[in-house]
């Protein structure tokens, strides 16, 4: 796939606008809040939970600690983790891919105890409860 002088531009251009509404300086772990610490080139520092982002989640202190900041300053990368968040992304509150974003979100609505929950789920088992799963050809 060739790419054209103009879509080159226009790739500089956006770059250049996302880094001017601020990119990474410097970032680091914090151990005891269990947080990744970002700061900005406006003075402006990020601070997020890892278990909140994709990849980071479950990851030891020493694979956390070890973080690249791309020569954009756009992006933070953990080569021991194999891990990297875009930080506009961050920024708007994405913490990874769409799909993993809507298996968290499943997960939270799963484990939620309401009563209309609870009502549909006694409706549910006068029912029969939950069909069999049948083999399909």
């Amino acid at each position: 796939m060739e790419v054209t002088e103009q879509e080159f531009e226009a790739a500089e251009q956006l770059m250049a606008k996302r880094r001017d509404a601020g990119h990474a300086t410097s970032a680091r772990y914090d151990r005891r809040a269990s947080r990744v610490v970002v700061t900005l080139n406006t003075g402006i520092q990020l601070a997020f939970p890892t278990k909140l982002a994709e990849g980071l989640a479950g990851a030891s202190p020493e694979n956390l600690a070890e973080i690249e900041i791309t020569p954009s300053g756009l992006g933070l990368h953990w080569p021991r983790l194999d891990a990297d968040l875009y930080l506009p992304a961050l920024l708007q509150g994405i913490f990874g891919s769409k799909s993993w974003m809507a298996r968290q979100l499943g997960a939270t609505g799963g484990r939620a105890k309401t009563e209309a929950k609870a009502t549909a789920a006694r409706q549910n088992g006068q029912k029969g409860g939950r069909p069999p799963k049948r083999a399909t050809t």
